[in-house]
C-alpha cells in the first residue's frame, strides 16, 4: 500500500500583483507541507493572473512571469507543485503549467485546448500545443522541457490536463490513461455560473475513473479582474469517487484541500483497464528522485459528502438562490478590497434592486466575519474597530460588531423629488437602518425644477407630461446621479449601480441617472428572479445568516421608478410589460436566437392568461427596445457573470448599436398574426 496526500489550491490572485501572487502561492506550499502534502496544484495561470487579458501580448509580462516562476522554486522543498504561467515559444503564447518538484523545476506542460466561447477569449492570447508534441525551453539560462509531458516524481507518474482540456470530447486524459498516469492535475479559472459546480464534479469523477487515476482540480477563487466570480471550487478524486472537496465562495486568500489517494489500489484499476498503459510505456516521461514521506495518521480515502450543508440541500431553486448570494457577496467584498475603497454608497430607492443591493452588502460583511472573525474588519479596510464575538440571539444582521462594520462601509442615501411617495422613503430608511448602514436623504426636487425652468426658456413653453412625459422622468433620475457621486468620493467610496437584468435587456433604466456606480452587482440576473429571492430573505435567507423580516416593506410594493405624478399609478410592468414575460422574450430571442413570429407562438401558448394581441404587441417591444438600447449596455458598470445567458456585451453577448431594429422580422411577425385574425 502506497499512501500519498494530494492538495488542491484555491487561490484569490489578482492580474499582474507579482509579489501578491507568488505570496500568496508560496504560503499554499508552507500550509502544504505542514499538512504533509506532497503533490500540490495551484490554479491556470497563478503567477501572472487569469485575467491579464491583453497584457499576456507583452513581453515584459512573459518575462515576469518567468522570473517569478524561478522564485517560486525554492517555495517546493518537500513538495511536487504545480503552478500556471503564460509561456512564449516560437512566436506564439502558450498556457503553461509548470512542475517544480524539491526545488528543481522539471518542466512545463502546455494547454491542448482553448476556452474561446462565452466570456472566454483564449484564442486572442494563446496558442493550442498539439498532443504528443515536445519541445525544449530556455528558463533562466536551462533547458527545460516544455509542451505534451509527463512525469515521474519518486515512481508516481503524473500528468496534465489545464481546465479546458477536461470539457471537450477529446481529453488529454485518455492518451494520459494509455501512459500508465497516477495522478492528473488540473490547473483550472473555472468560473462561477448557477449549477457549474455540479457538471464539475461530474468531469472530475469521470476523469478519474475513465482514466484509472487520482484526479486533482486546483482553482481560482474570489472576483480575480472586476466581472467573473470564481467559486474556489477545489476536487479530489479517485476511481472509487471524491475523496474530498474544499469549502467554496470562501473569503480567504488560500484554501487547501487535501486527500489521501493509494498508488496501488489505482495501479490494480489500471491492470483491469485495457486502455491504461504498461510500465514500459514510460520511457519518456520526465523523472524527479522525490522521496514520498509516509502519512501520519492516515486519513479516510473516502468519508461522507465535504461539501457545506446548503450545497447538499435539495431543491434547485433554494440552492440557486444561495450560490447567487454568495457569488455576489464574494464579488462585492473582493472589489471593495482590491479597488482600495473605503466603502459602498448606495442610492437607495426604497424599491426592490436597491434594497436587495443593500442587502447583499450586508451579507458580504457578515459571512466575512462568520469567515475571518477577529481579522474581518481589516480584510475590508477598516482596522480601528475592536472585535466582539458573534453573540446576539437575532443573528448576524443584529450583531453588534457587524452593524459597526456595515455602518463604516454602507452609505444609503434617498433622494426625494415630488413623486416621491412616503412609503418608498420610510422603506429605504427601515432597509438600511435594519442593517446598520448609514442613511441620508436628500431633497432633489428643486434641482429637478431648476433644470426645467432652463429648458422652458429655452423652448419657449413650460414642459408637460403630455408632450415631454420622457424627458421629464428622466431629468429626475439623473439629477440624483451627482449628488451621490459627491459622497462616494467623499467617503472614497465605490457607488453602486441597482439596474436589474431585465431592465437592461430592454433599456428601461436612465443612462447617468440610475445606471450611475463604479459597479452593476444584480445586472447579470432578472427581475422576477430577484423579487423571490427577496422574499427568500424575508423569509428564510442564507443557511448561517438568516432571514431578515424588513425586506416586507419591499416584497408588499409593485416596483415603480416614481417618476411620473401618483395619480398615473406608475409601475415597470405598466410601462413595460409583466416581468416573467418580458424574461421568456429574452430568453428565447437572446439566448436562444428565435425570431419575433416563433417567438409569439410559443408564449401564445406559455401565457394562456394574456391575451394574444398583448403578447403579440410585447414581443414587438421586447424587440424594438432590445436593438434601441445597446448603447445603453456598452456602458453599463461591470457587472458579475452569473450564469451563462448573459447580457453583457463585454463578456458574452455581443450586438451592434446600430441596426436594422429586427423591422423584417417583425413585420412577419405582424403579417403572420393578422392572418389568424390578431391585431395589435
Amino acid at each position: 500500500m502506497q499512501r500519498i496526500r494530494l492538495g488542491a489550491a484555491a487561490l484569490n490572485q489578482i492580474p499582474l500583483d507579482w509579489d501578491g501572487n507568488a505570496s500568496r502561492i508560496a504560503s499554499a506550499c508552507e500550509e502544504a507541507r505542514s499538512r504533509q502534502i506532497s503533490i500540490l496544484c495551484c490554479p491556470e495561470l497563478c503567477i501572472s493572473g487569469y485575467g491579464c487579458e491583453d497584457a499576456f501580448q507583452a513581453s515584459g509580462v512573459l518575462a515576469t512571469a518567468l522570473e517569478m516562476l524561478v522564485e517560486l522554486e525554492q517555495c517546493s522543498h518537500g513538495l511536487v507543485v504545480a503552478v500556471g504561467l503564460p509561456v512564449w515559444w516560437e512566436g506564439g503564447i502558450y498556457d503553461g503549467a509548470a512542475l517544480i518538484a524539491d526545488g528543481d523545476l522539471l518542466g512545463i506542460a502546455a494547454k491542448q485546448h482553448l476556452a474561446g466561447d462565452g466570456l472566454h477569449y483564449e484564442p486572442r492570447w494563446f496558442r493550442e500545443w498539439p498532443s504528443g508534441q515536445q519541445e525544449i525551453i530556455s528558463v533562466a539560462g536551462r533547458r527545460v522541457p516544455f509542451g505534451d509531458v509527463r512525469f515521474n516524481c519518486g515512481g508516481v507518474r503524473i500528468g496534465f490536463e489545464i481546465c479546458e482540456d477536461a470539457w471537450v470530447a477529446d481529453r488529454p486524459g485518455a492518451r494520459l490513461a494509455t501512459r500508465g498516469v497516477d495522478v492528473i492535475l488540473n490547473p483550472s479559472a473555472s468560473h462561477f455560473a448557477f449549477s457549474k459546480d455540479e457538471i464539475r464534479r461530474r468531469l472530475v469523477l469521470e476523469g478519474a475513473r475513465a482514466f484509472a487515476s487520482a484526479y486533482v482540480l486546483a482553482n481560482l477563487v474570489g472576483n480575480e479582474s472586476g466581472r467573473i466570480v470564481y467559486d474556489g471550487s477545489t476536487l479530489i478524486a479517485d476511481p472509487a469517487g471524491i475523496v474530498s472537496s474544499g469549502k467554496r465562495f470562501s473569503f480567504a486568500d488560500i484554501s487547501i484541500v487535501d486527500g489521501d489517494v493509494d498508488i496501488d489500489d489505482i495501479r490494480l484499476m489500471q491492470s483491469r483497464i485495457s486502455s491504461c498503459g504498461s510500465l514500459s510505456d514510460h520511457g519518456d516521461a520526465i523523472s524527479h528522485d522525490f522521496y514520498f514521506q509516509p502519512l501520519s495518521p492516515c486519513k479516510k480515502l473516502h468519508g461522507e459528502d465535504s461539501r457545506e450543508k446548503w450545497e447538499r440541500c435539495e431543491g434547485a431553486g433554494s440552492r440557486k438562490k444561495e450560490e447567487f448570494t454568495r457569488a455576489v457577496a464574494l464579488g462585492l467584498m473582493d472589489s471593495l478590497r482590491k479597488s482600495k475603497s473605503d466603502g459602498f454608497v448606495v442610492s437607495a430607492s426604497g424599491g426592490a434592486d436597491s434594497s436587495a443591493v443593500i442587502c447583499l452588502i450586508a451579507i458580504g460583511i457578515a459571512l466575512v466575519v462568520l469567515e475571518h472573525q477577529s481579522d474581518a474588519a481589516e480584510r475590508l479596510g477598516h482596522t480601528v474597530l475592536p472585535y466582539s464575538p458573534l453573540g446576539s440571539s437575532g443573528g448576524p444582521y443584529e450583531d453588534d460588531f457587524v452593524q459597526r462594520l456595515v455602518a463604516e462601509v454602507l452609505t444609503c442615501v434617498y433622494q426625494s423629488t415630488v413623486n416621491s411617495s412616503k412609503l418608498t422613503k420610510e422603506a429605504a430608511r427601515t432597509v438600511a437602518s435594519s442593517v446598520g448602514a448609514r442613511f441620508h436623504e436628500f431633497d432633489v426636487e428643486p434641482i429637478v425644477q431648476k433644470y426645467e425652468q432652463l429648458a422652458d426658456s429655452v423652448l419657449g413653453r413650460k414642459l408637460s407630461w403630455e408632450r415631454d412625459d420622457i424627458a421629464r422622468q428622466n431629468i429626475q433620475a439623473r439629477v440624483r446621479a451627482p449628488g451621490v457621486w459627491l459622497l462616494a468620493n467623499l467617503y472614497n467610496a465605490m457607488l453602486v449601480a441597482t439596474s436589474n437584468r431585465s431592465e437592461v435587456a430592454v433599456g428601461y433604466a436612465t443612462m447617468d441617472g440610475d445606471t450611475a456606480g463604479g459597479i452593476a452587482p444584480i445586472a447579470g440576473i432578472d427581475k422576477a428572479f430577484l423579487r423571490d429571492w427577496l422574499v427568500w430573505i424575508e423569509r428564510e435567507g442564507p443557511q448561517g445568516i438568516g432571514p431578515l423580516s424588513a425586506m416586507k416593506v419591499i416584497n408588499v410594493q409593485q416596483p415603480t421608478a416614481e417618476l411620473r405624478p401618483a395619480a398615473d399609478g406608475q409601475t415597470d410592468e405598466t410601462d413595460l410589460m409583466p416581468y416573467d414575460v418580458l424574461d421568456r422574450i429574452e430568453r428565447f430571442a437572446i439566448r436562444d436566437k428565435q425570431m419575433p413570429f416563433v417567438i409569439w407562438e410559443q408564449l401564445v401558448c406559455e401565457f394562456p392568461q394574456h391575451d394574444a394581441a398583448k403578447l403579440g404587441y410585447w414581443t414587438e417591444r421586447f424587440f424594438l427596445l432590445w436593438s434601441r438600447n445597446q448603447w445603453k449596455r456598452e456602458r453599463l458598470a461591470p457587472s458579475f457573470h452569473l450564469d451563462d445567458e448573459s447580457l453583457d456585451p463585454k463578456t458574452w453577448c455581443r450586438f451592434p448599436i446600430l441596426s436594422g431594429c429586427f423591422s423584417r422580422e417583425l413585420e412577419d411577425l405582424r403579417v403572420n398574426a393578422s392572418s389568424r385574425g390578431v391585431r395589435w
